[in-house]
């Protein structure tokens, strides 16, 4: 009997009986998907929304349903996602943190029949309502959720009589209903003993806290060990480049470079608000912090127009800089770039400019700053475009977004060829293939104008047979990145003397 099977799939040692057999074989040479690198986190309170568990957000729309508005306060997740936004940054996953006292918002209806409780806590769930009317068949029920900026949630013709009609309407907000509509994503119900008959009434939660009393550096960082909190909650979700959310307490920055490192994530700090050049100096040398995985701010905050709470209030320069490094491709540097909802700086609200003396002391120390005007022109961007290391090769912002781009990319992809065969001959199709997948991806980043050059090597010159034999194959690339023109020099003679000379071009 004829069989069609993936290849790999049959022992053809072991076959006795005359048969056909088709195998399927994937294309040997694999091709490389470059890893998103517009992936931004962020750690932070909010007033509603999962707690140490990252969310999937794209708008500021979808902020506000996943974890209520912003809100005019210290760590506040929602003022970091709004400033990023405006940069045009669009994919976030962020992730609520507590002080441990926040609590869910509920209501007892009619003393114990019926007692519904907001799905996560803070103070958001206090704006919750449920509806209880005559269903839509007679002789029912139904429940109708609401919550401002959320769709209301409909659970119609429920059944029962007594405690029964309690426990079917918990049981069709916490499970759906079959053929109707899912599990509420608002509330959760819990039926009591009560037995008492319906009456249409509207029940409002109350009760529901923020947990944001006591919010330290320590919580924002949080634990890396299962369940995850906050920073590390945001491992495996491709952020490539991340913030804690108004923390500038130096003990965890250390950490954070240690994370970052290890996820391949561009870490944005910053120092205090109305912070000194000279102190931001002195705490970046002791802080641990010379790495090209963290980029750090100088504490010149910025004014922001609040949409939500009205009036212009200071924030931190986070927000801007993880949204604008998200939004360029990872080839690419902040410097220089328009930044987009900057009011003002502490710094410009006092008509002051920097200095070429404080920018350099500045730009020598790693640390990054907002600034207008800017080389191109009277316009808010950051200044510097580097990170925290001191090595003048490796400081560049897309030194860093580039090599852990480029890392992660060929992590993701080439794990394809582990447990393949290989042999100690020159044209061995293993290492063959491998060249030919990482040639193929670094050449269409040539291409695209992302890199300057490349070279691949994998053949019997860098596996030599007794790695072979070992188990080993080895492919060493070197990469060119395209260099950041930082310093532009322009050779201007001017004079009435000057003499101009021009040549004519002899057209064919």
């Amino acid at each position: 009997m004829t069989q069609i099977v993936q290849y790999g799939q049959v022992n053809t040692t072991a076959l006795i009986v005359p048969d056909l057999i088709v195998q399927i074989i994937a294309p040997q040479v694999a091709q490389l998907n470059g890893v998103p690198t517009n992936v931004a986190g962020f750690v932070g309170t909010a007033q509603w929304g999962p707690v140490n568990s990252p969310t999937i957000v794209g708008s500021m729309a979808d902020y506000a349903r996943n974890f209520g508005a912003i809100q005019n306060r210290l760590y506040d997740m929602g003022t970091a996602v709004a400033a990023a936004v405006l940069q045009g940054a669009n994919n976030f996953r962020c992730v609520r943190v507590t002080d441990g006292t926040d609590t869910a918002a509920s209501i007892i209806a009619l003393a114990t029949c019926i007692t519904f409780t907001s799905k996560y806590t803070g103070t958001l769930g206090n704006n919750a309502q449920v509806q209880v009317a005559p269903g839509s068949q007679a002789n029912t029920q139904k429940a109708i959720v609401s919550m401002p900026g959320q769709t209301p949630e409909v659970f119609d013709n429920i059944q029962g009589s007594g405690n029964a009609l309690w426990v079917n309407m918990a049981n069709a907000i916490n499970n759906g209903q079959v053929g109707a509509r899912g599990p509420s994503q608002l509330i959760v119900a819990t039926a009591g003993a009560g037995t008492t008959a319906p009456a249409a009434a509207t029940y409002s939660l109350t009760g529901g806290t923020d947990g944001v009393t006591t919010i330290t550096s320590a919580i924002l960082l949080g634990q890396d060990t299962i369940p995850r909190k906050g920073m590390y909650a945001l491992r495996g979700t491709g952020a490539s480049v991340a913030a804690l959310v108004d923390v500038s307490d130096t003990t965890t920055f250390a950490n954070q470079v240690a994370y970052g490192q290890s996820e391949g994530t561009y870490m944005v700090g910053v120092t205090p608000a109305g912070d000194t050049i000279t102190n931001a100096v002195s705490t970046k040398a002791t802080a641990g912090i010379d790495n090209y995985s963290f980029k750090y701010l100088f504490g010149d905050w910025v004014y922001f127009n609040d949409p939500v709470n009205g009036g212009v209030r200071l924030i931190s320069p986070q927000g801007y800089a993880v949204g604008v490094i998200a939004n360029l491709g990872p080839q690419h540097s902040s410097l220089n770039k328009q930044l987009y909802g900057v009011v003002g700086t502490q710094k410009s609200f006092q008509n002051q400019q920097y200095s070429s003396a404080e920018l350099q002391t500045l730009a020598q120390a790693g640390i990054d700053l907002i600034t207008n005007p800017i080389p191109a022109g009277n316009q808010f961007g950051f200044r510097i475009g580097h990170n925290s290391s001191s090595d003048p090769t490796r400081n560049g912002d897309n030194y860093t977004r580039m090599t852990n781009y480029l890392a992660a990319t060929t992590a993701a992809g080439m794990g394809i060829y582990d447990g393949r065969l290989q042999s100690s001959q020159p044209t061995d199709p293993l290492r063959r293939n491998v060249k030919a997948t990482l040639d193929n991806f670094y050449l269409g980043l040539q291409q695209q104008n992302m890199i300057d050059d490349f070279t691949v090597q994998c053949d019997l010159n860098n596996n030599p047979l007794a790695r072979i034999a070992q188990g080993y194959l080895q492919a060493d690339v070197r990469v060119r990145y395209l260099a950041v023109a930082e310093k532009i020099l322009i050779n201007q003679e001017g004079g009435q003397s000057v003499t101009i000379t021009r040549q004519q071009l002899q057209s064919f």
